[in-house]
């Protein structure tokens, strides 16, 4: 695919782009924002862009995608609890830092099984259920966003890598598939994610020094 192709096949999907994708996105865009900022924004506004995705991926016949943006919404409700939870003081249970070895184990090991899971179901359903999936993609997209979306739940440093991660691979992902405005979405997401760990790193290295 040529410069000029790719020209025409971006301005050809900005123009096919709907409302719901809109709203999808700009809600995307500031539930990074928030969750940056450590507010509990970041949940609420996420659920518009977890559910309105759903539908779109749906409708789209992209059953990853769809899976995605349920695991989403489900961990966002849990999230919104975990963050909202305080102790006698009044102070916030979860709080930024970084993962140790034994967290580092485990985000591998989760994303190791779910990279897994999600490859050889969407290869099997690509036959006749997924025929715009694509399995290797698909996975590595899916399994990096379930692995950062965890580890922000529990407030981990480490889930802006994963976030990074899933950024690179949505880009192209999201293009070849005629989501032209939301490739750029996630775009825009992987330069908020570099101030997202930056801000993270600080606010985590505040917290071990107030801790010692």
């Amino acid at each position: 695919m040529n410069f000029t192709e790719i020209y025409t096949q971006f301005v050809d999907g900005i123009k096919q782009t709907g409302w719901m994708e809109y709203i999808a996105v700009f809600a995307g865009i500031a539930s990074v924002w928030y969750s940056r900022k450590e507010n509990i924004l970041v949940y609420p506004v996420g659920l518009v862009n977890t559910v309105f995705y759903i539908y779109l991926s749906i409708k789209g016949q992209l059953p990853g995608e769809a899976s995605v943006n349920l695991y989403y919404t489900i961990m966002s409700i849990y999230g919104w609890l975990l963050w909202s939870k305080k102790d006698n003081t009044q102070h916030t249970v979860v709080n930024i830092a970084f993962s140790d070895k034994r967290w580092w184990a485990w985000q591998f090991l989760f994303f190791t099984s779910f990279y897994l899971v999600i490859y050889f179901s969407l290869t099997y359903l690509k036959q006749s259920f997924a025929p715009g999936a694509i399995p290797w993609a698909d996975a590595f997209a899916s399994a990096t966003a379930f692995t950062g979306m965890w580890l922000m739940t529990k407030k981990k440093v480490e889930s802006w890598y994963w976030w990074l991660a899933t950024n690179i691979a949505s880009i192209p992902l999201y293009f070849v598939k005629h989501y032209v405005f939301t490739s750029v979405y996630y775009a825009v997401l992987f330069c908020m994610a570099i101030f997202g760990l930056l801000e993270w790193i600080k606010r985590a290295r505040a917290n071990t020094m107030h801790t010692a």
